[in-house]
């Protein structure tokens, strides 16, 4: 049975099972064991350590196709990495293998057809298998290097998004052989029947993985890339302020310099004024420059006026 509505935090967890069969799938791809009783979407999530909008916006998804606007921005991409992790886990490591068996055990080893469909078969889980080691190799370590905050330049999520793609065709290929070749023998026909019926899920389950990855996960990296770079520019920017607040260490000597210069004094009158040599002055200037990099009397005048070294109204205009 399967309705089509949203369902929300609210829910029984029991009610979508009901409703939807298929977010028995969803629950082993979260990590969420059965045994909920009566609780609701919300409680279930909270007990199983994961994001309850992340859980709905997926299933919402993949039922009923519906993605807010603004959903994107509220998911959890741990939550997202945690789905998609499982999911491969799942496919990789039961999925595959237990669709072969059933081949093998439908199948007449003694046909040439029945060895065709086997390898048509292992080529398909052979090109899985790649497609999902690559995102194991190299999107989920980037991602995971973003939520830590580290900003990388040797890979983004638009190029996995360019090399993203179903990998179907071999699947059909080998749907449409099966179709065609029906044995003669009653049992060994309704074992057909049942890995048939197995690798339609199988296919159906692949194709909403990859829309999951295509119109939830990717586009919440591409957020997580914006705010990793927001973050870094700013960084920047502080680094920037830090660095010539470690540069603005300045000696008495050399503040008492600023203060004359502002006030308009020339270097005779400073070195008078300071009881210092017209050369140390002019050394006191060089060391002021190259201190704070700035180079004019004008420039001088709003930094000392910031640093509350003089006051306004002594300043000569």
């Amino acid at each position: 049975m399967k309705k089509q509505k949203l369902y929300e935090a609210s829910d029984k967890m029991i009610t979508l099972l009901q409703d939807n069969y298929a977010v028995l799938r969803c629950l082993g791809s979260f990590g969420i064991n059965l045994g909920f009783g009566n609780k609701t979407v919300e409680e279930v999530c909270i007990d199983e350590g994961v994001d309850s909008f992340t859980f709905l916006c997926i299933v919402n998804y993949t039922i009923n196709g519906y993605l807010g606007a603004d959903d994107v921005a509220r998911l959890s991409v741990p939550t997202l990495m945690q789905y998609l992790k499982s999911s491969h886990e799942y496919y990789l490591d039961f999925e595959l293998p237990f669709i072969r068996k059933e081949l093998i055990a439908s199948l007449d080893a003694a046909d040439n057809l029945a060895s065709l469909i086997i390898k048509i078969y292992d080529e398909y889980a052979r090109s899985i298998v790649h497609h999902m080691k690559y995102e194991e190799k190299n999107v989920f370590p980037y991602v995971e290097a973003l939520l830590q905050g580290k900003a990388q330049t040797n890979y983004d999520v638009e190029t996995f998004s360019k090399h993203h793609d179903q990998i179907d065709v071999k699947l059909r290929e080998l749907k449409n052989i099966i179709i065609q070749y029906l044995p003669v023998d009653a049992h060994r026909n309704n074992q057909l029947y049942a890995t048939l019926f197995d690798i339609y899920n199988c296919e159906s389950w692949l194709a909403q993985h990859s829309e999951v990855e295509d119109h939830i996960f990717i586009p919440a990296v591409r957020l997580l890339e914006k705010q990793i770079n927001q973050s870094n520019i700013s960084q920047k920017l502080s680094n920037m302020i830090n660095k010539n607040s470690d540069a603005d260490v300045l000696s008495d000597r050399e503040r008492d310099v600023i203060v004359c210069l502002v006030q308009g004094m020339t270097n005779k009158e400073m070195a008078d004024h300071l009881c210092i040599s017209i050369n140390t002055v002019i050394t006191h200037r060089k060391n002021i420059a190259r201190k704070l990099q700035i180079h004019s009397p004008a420039g001088l005048t709003v930094y000392a006026i910031a640093k509350g070294l003089i006051d306004m109204s002594a300043v000569k205009l």
